[in-house]
């Protein structure tokens, strides 16, 4: 898929009932999003909708800071989100993650385009950022391979940190520093 098919934008209210379909606890993805995690209900997320239209009626927008969707740019179509947050904001340390709910989607290079716009708009929305990791589970291959296409580097793995359906998995921490991303990036586009 070409670069230009994609589009990140912030979470509209108009969004809301196509991303409760999406990210209905029935869907694909959350075999691989954090399935060590508490599942998230039907019930659940329909309370998480109602209070975020409420944020969004009542011009409370600080839900939607941290996250944008990933939209196909001729159809709209809504594909997945991307994410942010604080591992240690006492030392610029953050987190970023991805998800593509369409199973449409998968397969379609799209977690590459996305997550790439999406750190480099961290960085320049961040500039006292030094570096930004991502964490994943030894079962989600595809998060792993698209964090080292990505050019960020495994600095730490958690053996048997995480349980899904019985068995241990490992939790596994990848990084890069600013400058190695720039370079990485700078490099890329030159061809060098």
């Amino acid at each position: 898929m070409k670069a230009d098919a994609i589009i990140l934008r912030k979470l509209q209210i108009e969004d809301l009932e196509a991303y409760e379909r999406l990210t209905h606890p029935s869907k694909a993805f959350h075999r691989f999003n954090g399935p060590y995690f508490k599942k998230e209900t039907a019930e659940d997320l329909g309370e998480k909708m109602k209070a975020w239209r409420c944020n969004f009626l009542s011009g409370n927008l600080a839900f939607i800071e941290q996250r944008m969707v990933i939209t196909a740019l001729e159809t709209k179509e809504l594909i997945g989100e991307v994410s942010w947050y604080w591992k240690s904001q006492e030392t610029d340390w953050m987190e970023v993650g991805i998800v593509i709910f369409n199973e449409a989607y998968w397969g379609k290079g799209i977690g590459m385009i996305a997550l790439k716009r999406w750190i480099d708009l961290v960085f320049e929305s961040f500039p006292q950022l030094v570096r930004i990791g991502l964490t994943t589970w030894s079962g989600n291959v595809r998060m792993m391979g698209l964090a080292e296409k990505l050019g960020m580097k495994k600095e730490a793995v958690y053996r048997k940190a995480r349980i899904v359906e019985g068995d241990y998995y490992d939790s596994v921490s990848y990084g890069v520093l600013k400058a190695e991303w720039l370079d990485h990036w700078n490099n890329h586009v030159t061809g060098e």
